[in-house]
């Protein structure tokens, strides 16, 4: 769409970023660190499941955290079974904290990603199995590797900018003309009120 107004490709990945680097999408490894960090402060016994399931449960119900509801890093628009980038990606998080002698953060985060989509499942009506995703691990592997948190999204949209420069390519190839997002507003129409009546 950003191609589609004629600017060139430096605005365009500019945009595509941009449009990551919210907490629902390729900023959730920052939200999913921070919320790890939120529990830890808040737990204290990483061993005990019914403390961190409790906790879990107050994230949920909107009480603690961020109150927006929602655990990061759990969950996916697709993946639902399991997501296989995060299956494969904690290995090296486990052997990676180790190294670090972070192994107990590590049993922490296992814990919620064991413990996480069980809560959801009991206080949501959900259709469909939930599991963690890449997220749930890779801001705490940034934050290990002293990465700051501006180069987060960056480093999550690197392997898609080949695809990004791939549509580029095709859309200035085969198209010319611009792309405008259609918009419908379902308000009743309201007479207009003068500024002094206001």
């Amino acid at each position: 769409m950003v191609t589609s107004s004629g600017t060139d490709t430096y605005a365009t990945i500019a945009a595509a970023l941009s449009s990551l680097k919210g907490p629902k999408h390729g900023g959730a490894n920052i939200k999913a660190a921070k919320m790890l960090e939120n529990i830890k402060e808040n737990i204290s016994d990483y061993n005990n499941d019914e403390e961190i399931k409790k906790y879990l449960h107050q994230i949920l119900n909107k009480e603690v955290f961020d109150k927006q509801g929602l655990i990061y890093g759990i969950g996916h628009a697709i993946y639902s079974v399991s997501d296989p980038r995060f299956e494969v990606f904690k290995s090296y998080v486990e052997s990676l904290a180790k190294e670090k002698g972070l192994e107990e953060e590590f049993k922490l985060y296992e814990k919620v990603a064991f413990l996480a989509p069980k809560v959801i499942s009991e206080n949501r009506n959900i259709y469909k199995t939930i599991c963690p995703n890449v997220d749930f691990y890779s801001g705490f592997v940034y934050k290990i590797l002293e990465i700051p948190k501006e180069l987060f999204t960056p480093l999550f949209a690197i392997a898609r900018i080949v695809g990004w420069l791939a549509h580029r390519m095709e859309e200035l190839i085969n198209m010319n003309k611009i792309i405008r997002p259609a918009y419908e507003s379902i308000l009743e129409s309201k007479a207009y009120t003068r500024l002094e009546e206001r």
